[in-house]
């Protein structure tokens, strides 16, 4: 079996979206359609909790939202004017069922559903040492170690226990949690995954990005601010902040990669920062070209803005295909082969004979680099010299992102040339981490004392510990790495 995103096989993935609504007649449908638009952060799995004021009802099903959210029985099946939900990528560990969110419990204080973005980098240490306590785990996420933090704190109200849990956990985290008494809405202290809020008539929401308030047509309000919890109830809305102040540290890749162009992030259009990275990266790397073509299509914004600050002309010399589904049964290696070209082609008309700029949003393994270089080199490209709109990314990430463990990362095993020797480039070479922070508004670059985001998959300055990867695992715990799935 091959998927046909040959393209995206290579790509680090943004591992969930969370989507909830507040006080809408249609609740559990609001969902579905905010999860429609986050679909890109999670192709592997959806659900949805809502709560009717008496009980929980769930929902949850692999594979995409059209298809699972799209029948009305579904949807009828989820009454209630408060629900939540989630898509998600798993990276290792089974993709089972019981892993996929809103995760649910009942607890003392009644029913408890969540959504979680992000990675807690202490959950195997935290997990083991509720197991020994006896805690019973249903599945094999780390989401999972929230709920039981907040069962077995001794803290009287829910709220208290659930603030106790957040502060005995590390890493990243954007929550939506539902409850008897209400919505809570969180982010980590520093603020490295995203979460915003809009409202829609009487409707509060929450969501990853912006653009899923766009598809129901709801107001951008603001950002949650890292480190606080907004809670929704019958007695209104408040804000809290329970942790101690820290420099914020959003990660930087939202804005490379993981969020959609047509959603804003730190105030900021996302497609106006992937063009302003474009130009960075055609002032740091210039060529002499006859075309500027992107790699379909997370490579476009930057292309446009390569190309005009270069003032080589723009031009689709990649086709992509949005009619194919997302796996293809192959019979065997020549078909499989074959395959590659269902989901993109190169536009032999333009490209032969060219001398291109060929452009995409990073190098994670190097394999996909390989299939496109190929394909132009077959259409009769002169040239390809490959610019990437990243630094290179040499270090895994640990806090919700779906990256291959360190010796997979081809920037960790060789140096640029080699790699354009690898990859079949006339030239190679990747935006400076500089001149991303400078696209990113920031005159004079990365602040080496205060760095303004999370880039630790290019820098490895991680702004968090990493329990879970510094300490060696006791023996009683292998079983429990094998199984891991990150969310």
């Amino acid at each position: 079996m091959l998927t046909t995103h040959p393209f995206d096989d290579d790509k680090l993935r943004e591992e969930c979206g969370v989507f909830g609504i507040w006080g809408a007649d249609t609740a559990a449908a609001m969902v579905a359609l905010g999860l429609h638009a986050l679909q890109h952060r999670g192709q592997e799995a959806a659900g949805i909790t809502s709560w009717d004021g008496r009980q929980f009802h769930t929902h949850r099903a692999m594979g995409h939202v059209a298809g699972n959210f799209d029948r009305d029985e579904i949807i009828r099946a989820l009454p209630g004017r408060v629900a939540c939900g989630h898509v998600r990528y798993s990276t290792s560990g089974e993709t089972a069922l019981r892993n996929v969110q809103p995760l649910f419990a009942e607890l003392s204080s009644g029913g408890f559903a969540v959504a979680h973005n992000g990675n807690i980098s202490n959950a195997m240490k935290l997990r083991h040492e509720l197991v020994r306590r006896g805690s019973i785990f249903q599945s094999t996420s780390d989401t999972e170690t929230i709920i039981h933090l907040v069962a077995t704190s001794s803290y009287r109200t829910l709220l208290d226990r659930f603030i106790d849990a957040l502060k005995r956990v590390e890493g990243a985290y954007s929550l939506v949690c539902l409850t008897p008494e209400g919505m809570i809405a969180c982010r980590d202290p520093l603020g490295i995954r995203p979460l915003v809020m809009g409202r829609v008539g009487d409707a509060y929401i929450f969501a990853s990005e912006t653009v899923a308030l766009d598809v129901v047509g709801a107001t951008f309000l603001r950002e949650i601010e890292p480190g606080e919890l907004v809670i929704l109830s019958e007695k209104g809305i408040r804000s809290i902040r329970p942790f101690a102040p820290v420099r914020p540290r959003p990660c930087i890749f939202e804005h490379v990669y993981f969020s959609r162009p047509d959603s804003i992030a730190g105030g900021t259009s996302v497609y106006s920062v992937r063009k302003a990275i474009g130009a960075e990266l055609a002032l740091e790397n210039p060529v002499e070209a006859d075309l500027v073509v992107p790699v379909p299509d997370s490579g476009t914004p930057a292309a446009i803005g390569y190309a005009q600050a270069s003032g080589i002309p723009f031009e689709l010399g990649i086709i992509r295909s949005h009619y194919v589904g997302r796996t293809f049964i192959q019979p065997g290696d020549q078909v499989r082969h074959l395959g590659v070209k269902l989901k993109h082609n190169a536009n032999r008309a333009l490209i032969d004979g060219q001398r291109v700029v060929l452009i995409d949003d990073s190098i994670v393994r190097g394999t996909t680099s390989v299939k496109i270089l190929q394909m132009l080199r077959d259409a009769g490209a002169a040239e390809v010299h490959l610019r990437i709109a990243s630094p290179p990314t040499r270090h895994s990430c640990y806090y919700g992102v779906d990256t291959p463990e360190r010796a997979k990362l081809l920037a960790a095993q060789m140096t640029v040339a080699e790699m354009a020797t690898y990859i079949g480039a006339d030239s190679l070479a990747f935006i400076s981490v500089d001149g991303l922070y400078r696209a990113l508004g920031a005159r004079e670059g990365r602040n080496e004392m205060q760095p303004q985001h999370c880039d630790a998959c290019f820098t490895g300055d991680y702004p968090t510990h990493l329990t879970d990867q510094e300490e060696v695992a006791p023996a009683d715990q292998l079983s429990m790495l094998d199984e891991r799935v990150v969310v």
